[in-house]
């Protein structure tokens, strides 16, 4: 009432009969008193504008229900690879004497690409033939000492036969011939230890030079000419070979939530900060079991294979995923804002209700309806959700005017004893 109140006042202002001007007294005009009746008439509109809007859809914001394109994504980041990737190693310490490749170099399987000092290893080839030749001769002089022990052996039981020896010469005799037979055994196994070492040598030259294990290209060298690598405990990395950049995978990191509506053959699309605008194609090969847990968010890979044949894509770009999961072409509609909505009410009254008891699963959406004063609570079952609409079926329709929130400017029913405000010339 604040506002007739003021009305009241510029009334009163305007209303006396006489008023003091220049120290004469006279009387009001009659268009005095004509427009103190129109502030006061003015007031009392405006007053019941506040009380009692005409249109109850002004106070709120609305969207119509209406079938629109429902398209249910899952997005995800992921970085492009080739399918198969080979990090060449050396098995071998030493210094690097040359390299045949480069960056984006092609390479054959079994080519050579690099070498490293083989001085060294060639030395240790050297000496161990030198062992092998020593082994063999001490093997040729055990046997020879063998066999005189077994005849030493032999002639001692002839004279034992005769009386000419004591048994205890002819006891020593035999044991001497069988501590021979073992040195030949182990002459024979000294032999083996010398070719087993000369085989080592031999591979250890070999691996002195590198050669690449695959068709493919090159994509990281980490040496230079002259540096020396050090295998003692891990081999170090050489080269990096991509098998072929015609065929490339996407690996993507994909939210628990949203890795239930994936499946093996659905079809992606990405896209690379290098090509903007450009959208890519790509099929799901796999989704890995694997969990990958990062401050608390569980993720699971999905294995996009891509095809490459101009070879825009390389190697570590960034890939910013979509998969399409489903899609209806013309679903009833509403805006997700619609099903977040709840209206104020007066304190201590009840929550508007639906008409009928809602199912399991369904929610509540606010229609405006002819001849009702507010809000009409309405069950729906959801459907596909796109992120911003959301495909609704229940007692709601084509054409129905939904509450998404509150308009600007207003307040609700029951929010603070105010209602809603009507926008208009007062």
């Amino acid at each position: 009432m604040k506002a007739v109140s003021e009305a009241r006042g510029e009334l009163a202002v305007a209303s006396p009969e006489v008023v003091e001007e220049g120290g004469r007294k006279r009387r009001v005009p009659w268009w005095g008193w004509a427009l103190a009746a129109v502030v006061v008439a003015a007031g009392a509109w405006a007053v019941r504008a506040r009380s009692h809007p005409e249109d109850p859809a002004a106070a709120f914001q609305t969207a119509r229900v209406e079938p629109r394109r429902i398209t249910a994504k899952v997005t995800a980041t992921g970085t492009l690879s080739a399918l198969v990737t080979v990090q060449v190693g050396s098995q071998v310490s030493g210094r690097i004497l040359e390299l045949n490749v480069d960056f984006n170099s092609p390479v054959k399987k079994g080519q050579v690409i690099a070498r490293i000092d083989p001085q060294l290893f060639q030395a240790a080839v050297e000496r161990a033939r030198a062992n092998l030749v020593a082994s063999r001769a001490n093997v040729t002089k055990a046997r020879v000492e063998a066999e005189n022990a077994r005849k030493q052996a032999e002639r001692s039981k002839a004279l034992l036969d005769k009386q000419f020896i004591a048994q205890a010469d002819v006891d020593t005799a035999e044991a001497t011939a069988e501590a021979a037979r073992a040195q030949v055994s182990a002459a024979e196994g000294q032999l083996a230890q010398a070719q087993a070492a000369l085989s080592e040598a031999e591979v250890n030259l070999r691996y002195t030079t590198i050669v690449s294990p695959t068709d493919g290209i090159v994509i990281s060298r980490s040496v230079d000419v002259g540096q020396t690598v050090a295998a003692s405990l891990q081999a170090p990395t050489l080269f990096t070979i991509a098998e072929d950049l015609r065929k490339m995978q996407v690996n993507t990191s994909v939210a628990e939530a949203d890795v239930g509506r994936l499946q093996d053959g659905m079809r992606a699309t990405f896209t690379v900060d290098a090509w903007p605008g450009e959208r890519f194609h790509g099929t799901i090969r796999q989704i890995r079991n694997a969990a990958t847990t990062v401050q608390n968010v569980v993720t699971y890979d999905a294995i996009i294979d891509v095809d490459n044949p101009d070879l825009k894509l390389k190697p570590g770009m960034t890939a910013n995923v979509t998969i399409v999961t489903a899609q209806k072409d013309a679903a009833l509609a509403v805006p997700n804002a619609a099903l977040r909505f709840k209206p104020a009410t007066p304190e201590g009254a009840p929550a508007p209700r639906p008409a009928h008891p809602p199912e399991d699963g369904s929610r509540t959406v606010f229609v405006l309806r002819p001849g009702h004063p507010g809000p009409v609570p309405a069950s729906v079952r959801t459907g596909l959700t796109d992120g911003s609409f959301t495909e609704v079926t229940g007692e709601v329709g084509e054409g129905d005017a939904v509450v998404t929130g509150q308009a600007a400017g207003t307040a609700p029913p029951g929010a603070g004893g105010r209602m809603p405000m009507r926008r208009g010339p007062f």
